[in-house]
């Protein structure tokens, strides 16, 4: 089990990121997952984060009154992003885990300047429907990874035009669904634990208080700005993971 200065680590870590959530609507599997790689090695930050993520992103996923209309139209793209973790999963025991630490840190790197940068793509109702399940490989296939569900789903999700409360909610049942294939995917792997589930239960206790209060400070706040605070820290955290483990690998080579 962890000692109690790394259990405060992960449980300032879940309020922070569910602050982060309450604010802006999003961020709580991608801030946990860049802070916890920090301190944790990958596959432990990934099962850390299951039901903090899972919980959460539920109540985003079923509140809102559009589920229907979103799994009518996207279940190509929900389908293929849920399914194809398992695949990307396989890399956690083949690979190097720095690597895959190192695509994380890119992958957080390349959200954070292109949501800042504000560039979207557009996609039409008939392209959509085409492109959405080669998105939703992708979309898996890197969740399964590097443990982050928001390239190129969300930017996916964006394109389509949808209006911001449609958006909301479909980006909460790609996370709900995600998270949840993340966690089969894991335990497949076994690196799901019973202790390892137990703190990650706890972890829930931290995350929705930060997320109650970023509710509360969402309307003291300009939530442009916290966007703009958002995107730049994913920036420089993740350039600071691919240093960090791209100095570990080298090292490693030069040993």
């Amino acid at each position: 089990m962890f000692e109690p200065l790394l259990l405060a680590a992960i449980a300032g870590t879940f309020l922070l990121a569910g602050a982060v959530k309450g604010v802006i609507g999003l961020g709580l599997p991608t801030v946990s997952l860049a802070l916890l790689t920090v301190i944790l090695d990958l596959p432990t930050a990934m099962v850390l984060l299951l039901l903090p993520s899972f919980v959460t992103n539920l109540w985003q996923a079923v509140v809102g009154g559009h589920w229907r209309a979103l799994i009518s139209r996207l279940w190509p793209f929900f389908i293929a992003a849920a399914v194809t973790v398992w695949l990307g999963s396989f890399a956690l025991r083949q690979l190097d885990i720095d690597l895959l630490v190192v695509l994380l840190g890119f992958l957080l790197v390349s959200y954070g300047t292109i949501s800042l940068l504000g560039r979207q793509l557009s996609l039409t109702a008939r392209q959509g429907l085409w492109v959405g399940p080669f998105i939703g490989v992708i979309n898996g296939v890197l969740t399964g990874m590097t443990g982050s569900f928001v390239v190129p789903g969300v930017m996916y999700l964006q394109a389509l035009g949808l209006s911001r409360d449609v958006l909301v909610q479909a980006m909460g049942m790609l996370f709900t669904l995600s998270t949840a294939a993340l966690a089969v995917a894991l335990q497949g792997q076994r690196f799901l634990t019973v202790d390892l589930g137990l703190v990650s239960a706890v972890a829930l206790i931290p995350a929705m208080i930060g997320m109650a209060a970023g509710q509360r400070l969402r309307q003291r706040l300009s939530e442009q700005l916290f966007r703009q605070i958002f995107f730049w820290a994913l920036i420089v955290l993740g350039l600071y993971i691919i240093a960090a483990s791209g100095n570990r690998m080298i090292t490693d080579l030069a040993g």
